[in-house]
């Protein structure tokens, strides 16, 4: 298996489970997934970073677009947020992946 077809495979697994992860979490708490974790009661900082940990590609490309659209940021940003959410995929997909193949 080519290297490329390694990485896509593992930022398409990350991505896949970035979803899933906001989504259940948007199903259960009825808000979509923040960084601002921190100010919530204790439980909700515990199961929001824990959220974070996967969800963490969908955060940031939803507040980049809403960035982009609503306040006319530049398009480097989206760029930037767009690079940093791949790599961030990629190594949440390794993990998924490691587990799913050692299973």
């Amino acid at each position: 298996m080519g290297e490329m077809t390694v990485f896509m495979m593992a930022v398409l697994t990350g991505l896949v489970t970035a979803g899933v992860t906001s989504s259940f979490y948007r199903l259960i708490t009825h808000k979509p997934p923040s960084f601002n974790v921190l100010t919530a009661p204790l439980p909700e900082v515990i199961t929001g970073t824990a959220t974070l940990v996967f969800a963490g590609p969908m955060v940031i490309m939803r507040n980049a677009v809403r960035a982009r659209v609503l306040e006319q940021r530049a398009w480097i940003w989206l760029a930037l947020s767009a690079g940093i959410a791949v790599f961030w995929s990629f190594m949440s997909g390794i993990f998924v992946l490691r587990l799913i193949l050692s299973a």
